[in-house]
């Protein structure tokens, strides 16, 4: 297998993000650097704020110059750096996997049907390209005619070809992707300049990221407090003067200098105070999301359905390939009285040895790791004819000497047996009612006239998928399996599973219907699908996502695309969706937390000189409060840089409720936030006093 193109991690990997390491930091920074253009920084009010106030501070620097202006001014600039850095940052990683999307890139010459060739780039929707093996697809379209084996490495990552065929879900194809054998005729579906791999490298890149939402719901909230901050700051000096003026204890010198709280002080006051923290990472969080899912080569279409995926409370999970593997498997032997299991067993696999079904094989397996029965190899037994399963006859065997064995279907085995002048016993059809009854499928075996035992086939659940399904549970997400299969199946195998409620026998209607049912109760609604007949219902989901083996109708429905076609992946792109927004607000409950604390560097600093009541406030017991103010200002900057990895890593997610989580939340990041600048600003204060004229 080759080295996916987007470097994933593996479907069991945890839910992050690598690090940014320093090669990263470098390659961002020019990037940081030209963001600092005011109409990039008026998307950001909060860090448009910033900016504005440090182009005041810089202009009073010049005008007034003084090593504690100069400083403050500095630190005000890295401030706004850092955010742009953080953004920078996340939107680089994204361009990395874009740049290698890019090489997978190949001008092509498309051969139209008609005889004509032309460049790729030229396709227009619905034309018509025969591709044969050793070229290149050009363009994203469906199969119309042939059958072929395609190289999706470049797209998927996955070495392994598939098999791309006219009709059915496994007729969609992707421009790039090379076609290894035979020849297929492709009808074109994409627009000039909108194939699959130029939407994924926008995406990935950000430069179709739209705010979401809640973000934008954050940024009007954020913006609000900044409002109400500047006017609070904005009558301190007013403030100050009437205090100097009227108040009879007021000293003869203000907090900072003599003529009052100076316009840097008043600056430095904005910063410290408005939420900076969050406004500087809010970016690089959503960014970050998106690029969780490109890790896992999920394409989403927009931030919104990752921010949807988090909020999902209903999914909706095909039964076949998703909770069980999709082809049935022996799991038991059950014997007639009188019969040894271990012989059942050995019969069993003497009949399935010409049964190349993947139940046959199943039949070989169990026999082998259940009872350390030896392997045997048809070519090898000399003396033994071997009868092959057909559909029409429903059975396999073998005539070993005198001993005829045959296992297959049980009214097919029974009419064989009762041909051969055997009488099944009334134990037979107990048994195979019972199997029956749990949803499974039941085989028979027999030896000459004499029936052995009954073989339970079953469609296997995957293994942890209960423990998955009580995962989603805990995070209040209820569980719906979907299937074609009869009532009596469907419950079986959705107590098996531990889903919370099943559709079986389903139809695209009953689908949409029960999209739409979950939808008015208030829920939002995730499922995948494959088919065409699956589009309206992914069309109706809050968040749907489409298989890449699927049809172009699913894909275009969809408001995400698995690369990799696994329907498990689903509960994934759940768990990034709440990790994004866990994220999100752990980043904010930390940075509204910080900014109380500044209070009790900043406010006793300014006023205590003033009101020596407010000095009870002091508790870091600052140096001065030069020191105090300009420590503020520099842990305000240098905490971003500590977060930016967190922000683009994520918050790691556990399953819970949402008080546990909230309280967990509240713990860490809302006590931490109010914990980490007392700690961080009385360290720069200490450093700080070695430093004369601050």
């Amino acid at each position: 297998m080759t080295t996916p193109l987007l470097d994933r991690p593996q479907a069991t990997a945890p839910i992050r993000a690598g690090l940014a390491d320093r090669r990263q930091f470098g390659s961002a920074l020019p990037g940081a650097v030209r963001k600092l253009d005011p109409r990039v920084m008026w998307c950001n009010p909060v860090m448009f704020i910033v900016e504005v106030g440090a182009v005041f501070t810089t202009v009073l620097s010049i005008a007034d110059p003084s090593l504690f202006a100069w400083a403050v001014t500095i630190w005000l600039w890295l401030t706004v750096l850092f955010a742009n850095l953080a953004e920078a940052v996340a939107e680089g990683r994204g361009k990395a996997q874009a740049a290698a999307l890019r090489s997978a890139k190949q001008d092509t010459v498309a051969h139209l049907e008609d005889g004509r060739d032309l460049p790729a780039t030229a396709l227009q929707r619905g034309d018509v390209v025969v591709v044969e093996a050793g070229q290149i697809i050009p363009g994203d379209g469906d199969v119309v005619e042939g059958i072929a084996s395609v190289d999706e490495s470049a797209i998927t990552g996955e070495s392994a070809p598939v098999i791309r065929e006219s009709g059915g879900d496994r007729s969609a194809v992707t421009g790039g992707t090379k076609v290894l054998s035979d020849r297929i005729v492709v009808r074109i579906t994409q627009k000039p300049g909108e194939s699959f791999v130029d939407r994924m490298i926008a995406l990935v890149e950000g430069a179709n990221r739209q705010k979401t939402p809640n973000e934008i719901a954050l940024n009007i909230l954020l913006a609000a407090l900044t409002i109400i901050f500047l006017l609070a700051v904005v009558t301190l000096q007013p403030l100050a003067i009437y205090s100097k003026a009227f108040q009879a204890a007021a000293p003869d010198t203000a907090a900072i200098d003599g003529n009052g709280v100076t316009g840097i002080v008043l600056v430095s006051l904005l910063v410290c105070l408005i939420p900076t923290t969050i406004g500087a990472l809010l970016s690089a969080i959503g960014i970050a999301g998106m690029d969780r899912l490109v890790q896992r080569n999920v394409l989403a279409m927009s931030g919104r359905a990752v921010e949807a995926a988090g909020d999902v409370s209903t999914l909706l999970l095909d039964k076949t390939g998703t909770i069980t593997f999709g082809n049935r498997q022996a799991a038991e032997f059950v014997p007639l009285d009188g019969v040894d299991r271990p012989a059942l067993a050995e019969a069993a696999q003497l009949a399935s040895l010409a049964d190349e079904t993947p139940e046959g094989r199943s039949v070989v397996a169990l026999a082998g790791t259940e009872y350390g029965l030896p392997e045997r190899e048809p070519g090898r037994m000399s003396d033994a004819t071997f009868v092959p399963f057909t559909a029409q006859t429903r059975m396999s065997g073998v005539d070993l000497g005198d001993r005829r064995i045959r296992k297959g279907a049980a009214a097919s085995v029974i009419k064989w047996v009762r041909a051969n002048g055997g009488h099944p016993p009334e134990q037979v059809g107990e048994i195979v009612d019972a199997i029956s009854g749990s949803g499974g499928t039941p085989l028979v075996v027999a030896d000459n006239d004499q029936v052995l035992g009954v073989i339970h086939l079953k469609d296997v659940v995957k293994p942890g998928m209960r423990e998955r399904f009580a995962e989603m549970r805990r995070m209040g997400i209820r569980t719906i399996m979907i299937t074609g299969d009869n009532p009596r199946t469907a419950a079986a195998i959705a107590a098996e599973a531990g889903v919370d409620d099943f559709l079986a026998e389903a139809t695209p209607e009953d689908k949409l219907a029960l999209i739409r049912r979950e939808q008015q109760g208030g829920r939002l609604v995730a499922m995948t699908g494959d088919g065409t007949n699956d589009a309206p219902a992914l069309a109706q989901a809050d968040v749907g996502v489409a298989m890449n083996t699927g049809t172009s109708a699913a894909k275009e429905a969809g408001n995400m695309v698995d690369l990799d076609s696994d329907p498990t992946k689903l509960i994934e792109i759940v768990e990034i969706g709440k990790q994004l927004l866990i994220t999100r607000g752990a980043l904010t409950t930390f940075s509204i937390a910080n900014d109380v604390a500044k209070y009790f560097a900043i406010i006793p600093a300014m006023f205590a000189a003033v009101y020596p009541g407010l000095d009870t406030l002091n508790v870091m017991r600052l140096h001065s409060p030069g020191s105090a103010i300009l420590s503020a200002v520099v842990f305000n900057a240098i905490v971003i840089v500590f977060l930016i990895p967190l922000a683009l890593r994520g918050v790691r997610y556990r399953p819970s409720s949402a008080s546990q989580l909230l309280g967990r939340n509240l713990l860490i990041y809302g006590l931490g936030g109010v914990i980490a600048p007392f700690l961080g600003i009385k360290l720069i204060d200490l450093l700080l006093q070695f430093i004369p004229g601050i």
